[in-house]
């Protein structure tokens, strides 16, 4: 169905706010974007590569993520994405999409057209230029997870991960008591950071036994954050959150 969505519900407004402060115009020029609202099952494809999209993809509800296949049946995870994220941007401008894009739990998605996207930021350039700052910093994610999972160690790659997770669902509202929604799975976290199930599994029972974080039941509660910090070598600058000094007291 196309509707839009009001400030309350808008997971884009309050992703944007995280960063900057709107206008009362920008923000409802945002609210104001058509969008097609779909339910997807988990593991759904939402776009495949080789796909020429003409419209874009806003996480509503849920969570996504980005993958490439190699030799025929192996998986690489590129990215998750959380509510009020659109993960296929690049598609304003890259015509050919060169990896897939999917639901990763049962997600509800906005789809917004490219040419409503392209009259949104000639009209709002500032929001043309919080986009663009998006896309940069997804850059930047994926760099911290190619030298995570190049240079460090599986615990490491596992508790920096951890704590870029409860800092992104932190800044949207997704936090509570230290906890935060992660429904992943063991093998979808051995896909993205380049690890076997076995490893997976030894490396989380190696940091379970340190008391940094709890991880079960789809939901991640720190119990030690400066620990955790420690042990995955985090450093929020590559996140380019809103404050100087995004670290949170656990």
């Amino acid at each position: 169905m196309d509707r839009p969505l009001d400030t309350e519900q808008h997971p884009l407004v309050r992703k944007l706010e995280s960063a900057v402060d709107l206008t009362s115009v920008e923000r409802d020029a945002l609210i104001a974007v058509p969008m097609t609202v779909r339910d997807l099952r988990a593991n759904q494809d939402i776009v495949r590569e080789g796909d020429r999209p003409s419209q874009c993809c806003l996480v509503l509800e849920g969570f996504a993520f980005r993958y490439k296949i190699v030799s025929g049946d192996r998986r690489q995870i590129l990215a998750f994405h959380v509510p009020g994220e659109i993960p296929d941007l690049m598609s304003l401008y890259l015509r050919t999409l060169d990896h897939s894009l999917a639901s990763l739990t049962p997600a509800r998605v906005g789809f917004l057209q490219h040419r409503v996207m392209r009259e949104l930021m000639l009209r709002h350039p500032r929001l043309a230029g919080l986009f663009w700052r998006e896309t940069l910093i997804d850059a930047s994610i994926f760099r911290e997870w190619l030298t995570g999972v190049g240079r460090r160690r599986a615990p490491a790659r596992i508790a920096n991960f951890f704590c870029e997770m409860f800092v992104r669902l932190d800044v949207i509202g997704m936090a509570s008591d230290n906890s935060v929604p992660l429904p992943i799975t063991q093998e979808e976290l051995g896909d993205a950071l380049g690890l076997s199930a076995v490893h997976t599994n030894r490396t989380l029972q190696e940091l379970r036994s340190k008391n940094l974080f709890s991880f079960e039941g789809g939901r991640l509660t720190v119990l030690d954050w400066e620990g955790l910090k420690v042990a995955g070598e985090f450093d929020p600058t590559y996140l380019h959150l809103r404050r100087d000094d995004p670290d949170r007291e656990a």
